[in-house]
């Protein structure tokens, strides 16, 4: 069946960075929108950015804006996630997603966690 795993998360002090791997089998990767998304305890799961099919770039999170960089290497079947100057408050589970409508699948996320 599909899958989608991430990796890349941890612990990391404020102000480290830290890059997110997201590696898709059993679809056709290059043509879904990829997706990161998060989830802080007690919060919704909120689109942090996206990368189209062609590789057209959007930060959606205004807190990230700046900070984080997402991009995705069609050959390797993977999106990344680069972090940089991380806070806080970017402590979260962090989701990989893809979507080419009517299907969409999901990771099963990695944690970060960024505190001193």
């Amino acid at each position: 069946q599909v899958q989608l795993v991430e990796s890349g998360g941890g612990l990391v002090q404020p102000g480290g960075s830290l890059k997110l791997s997201c590696v898709g089998s059993r679809f056709t990767f290059s043509s879904y929108a990829m997706s990161w998304y998060r989830q802080a305890p007690g919060k919704e799961r909120e689109l942090v950015a996206f990368i189209g099919s062609s590789g057209e770039a959007r930060i959606f999170a205004d807190s990230v804006k700046g900070r984080f960089t997402i991009s995705r290497d069609n050959a390797k079947n993977t999106v990344y996630l680069q972090m940089n100057s991380l806070k806080p408050e970017d402590t979260a589970v962090y989701y990989c997603n893809a979507r080419r409508l009517p299907a969409m699948y999901w990771g099963q996320g990695t944690q970060v966690t960024v505190s001193s």
